[in-house]
């Protein structure tokens, strides 16, 4: 079983990048960030001739997550991350399909930090502190997975010197994703290839991706019971080489699960 995490960074625009990448590396649940579109808008019928079921929660020109399927329905278990009921950003989805909770978020980026945004996001990681501690206790076979919007450790930036100070890298930040993982979940990436330099994302201006100086942002975090069952983990580079494209790249994780069909069966 295929499951990816790709920042999509306005599906509206951006639709024939993603047709033509579901196309080319066919996986089996995808979860998206940044839609940046209505509940409205969300292009279903497109996503549906492709060979995907969807469920999503948007908002317009903003933030926004969904959960696609190949050849299978996800059912919708929950929108938005509980915890704080006046929240109104579009960050948060999570689906069953073929018996694992699929958890898709799109953590606030934070910056400038010091400030409002900054503490905004370090709310938003304690909530999913918790609520990442209830699934564990329920024994949920889940992923957390999406963009973060933080580099873990400096190994996951590059040159890290010049990203003391942002959001993304700040003591505080880093300091919540280890709290985050030490509660039992695994970073796929991570444990797969414990000392490379793997990069999710890099800036539009001074060819970063040429260049290869990126950031590390998007994880996918797997419960206990399915980390034994983790095959591969690799970010799918390709796309991000396309014109028009996201400055984001899929990361893509394989699992072996005796007990989860394949959808697209």
């Amino acid at each position: 079983m295929k499951i990816a995490t790709y920042n999509i960074n306005g599906i509206i625009g951006r639709l024939p990048i993603l047709l033509r990448w579901l196309k080319e590396d066919a996986p089996d649940v995808v979860c998206l960030q940044e839609l940046k579109t209505s509940d409205d808008k969300f292009p279903q019928r497109e996503i549906e001739r492709s060979g995907y079921r969807a469920v999503w929660h948007g908002q317009k020109s903003w933030n926004g997550v969904a959960i696609l399927a190949r050849g299978a329905l996800p059912v919708l278990t929950r929108r938005g991350l509980p915890g704080d009921p006046d929240d109104s950003h579009s960050r948060y989805i999570e689906a069953a399909i073929n018996g694992l909770l699929i958890c898709c978020l799109y953590l606030p980026n934070g910056n400038p930090a010091p400030g409002p945004k900054f503490d905004y996001k370090l709310r938003w990681f304690d909530r999913l502190y918790h609520y990442a501690g209830e699934l564990l206790d329920l024994k949920v076979p889940a992923l957390l997975i999406g963009d973060f919007n933080v580099m873990p450790t400096e190994i996951d930036v590059y040159s890290p010197e010049r990203w003391r100070d942002d959001a993304l890298f700040r003591p505080e930040v880093r300091k919540a994703y280890a709290r985050l993982v030490q509660q039992g979940w695994t970073d796929a990436l991570r444990h797969l290839h414990p000392d490379e330099r793997i990069y999710t994302f890099w800036k539009y201006w001074r060819n970063s991706f040429e260049r290869d100086a990126g950031l590390r942002i998007d994880h996918a975090l797997l419960s206990p019971d399915i980390t034994p069952h983790l095959r591969s983990a690799s970010v799918r580079r390709n796309p991000r080489s396309w014109d028009h494209t996201s400055d984001h790249a899929p990361v893509m994780i394989e699992l072996d699960l005796p007990y989860v069909s394949d959808g697209s069966r």
